[in-house]
């Protein structure tokens, strides 16, 4: 059996209704019956993240932000984080000023747009978390850092923007997607697995006995990571070609068959 499953959150744990389903639940629990901890690795707020972790009864540190930041669910302790350096937070503000788009920043914990629109009422309906509304977001951050910035926008821009955004920054930011409208944007040390591993090592645990579940883009540096990676059944084709196993989506407990499969090792 392996000792740690690490589980991403959106299209993985919930889906847009943002609850927990029975079976998963049953399933999470008969894992930590057997002595199998697990952590939430996940590109959500540390605020927006830690309820999910008090449901499932999980004590270990929190991986939010995709990595960026590392937080103890018991003491809300920051036990590591990488911020976006704020000359490439300048230029993502002209960038997006430029061209049109939503951009939201991050720090202390709370997020910053410049307006209230579609964009960052999406958000703040899947995070529970209302933004912190600035006439400008280069006033308020002329001279800080940032966890992370996302763009948000209909999939087919931010599908777009991305690659534009990976082009121009050329290594000075690691740029991902989250959810089909989300364009995340972090220091270039950010990696949801390292991240894990700093984690496992911290439990004292190898990570070939970890297993990860996820179901985006920004996932696939925690499958690769994980002595054994599970893709849900809606990723997309760059993250099935690098998991070990595929199960089904969020709507067909895709997690609850992981963990009854692939970690407690049951025909269900």
């Amino acid at each position: 059996m392996p000792k740690l499953v690490a589980l991403d959150l959106d299209g993985t744990l919930i889906d847009r209704d943002l609850i927990i389903s029975p079976r998963v639940r049953e399933s999470v629990a008969r894992m930590q019956a057997a002595g199998i901890r697990g952590c939430l690795v996940t590109g959500r707020m540390y605020r927006a993240t830690v309820p999910f972790a008090r449901q499932l009864n999980f004590d270990d540190p929190v991986i939010c932000y995709q990595g960026a930041a590392i937080i103890d669910p018991l003491t809300d302790e920051v036990l590591r984080h990488a911020a976006l350096r704020n000359a490439v937070v300048r230029e993502l503000i002209a960038a997006a000023e430029s061209d049109g788009m939503h951009l939201q920043l991050y720090r202390n914990d709370e997020y910053y747009a410049q307006s209230r629109n579609r964009f960052s009422d999406l958000y703040a309906a899947l995070a529970k978390a209302e933004p912190v509304v600035v006439p400008s977001l280069r006033e308020a951050f002329a001279y800080s850092d940032a966890t992370k910035a996302v763009i948000v926008a209909d999939a087919s821009d931010a599908e777009r923007y991305g690659e534009e955004l990976r082009s121009k920054l050329n290594g000075r930011a690691y740029v991902t997607r989250s959810l089909p409208e989300f364009v995340e944007i972090l220091d270039p040390s950010v990696d949801k697995g390292d991240s894990l591993a700093f984690v496992a090592k911290r439990l004292g645990i190898g990570m070939e006995d970890v297993v990860a579940i996820g179901d985006s883009w920004n996932d696939a540096p925690l499958l690769r990571a994980a002595g054994f990676g599970i893709a849900m059944g809606s990723a997309p084709p760059e993250l099935r070609a690098i998991a070990d196993a595929v199960v089904g989506d969020v709507a067909h407990d895709g997690v609850a068959e992981a963990i009854d499969r692939y970690v407690l090792g049951e025909r269900r």
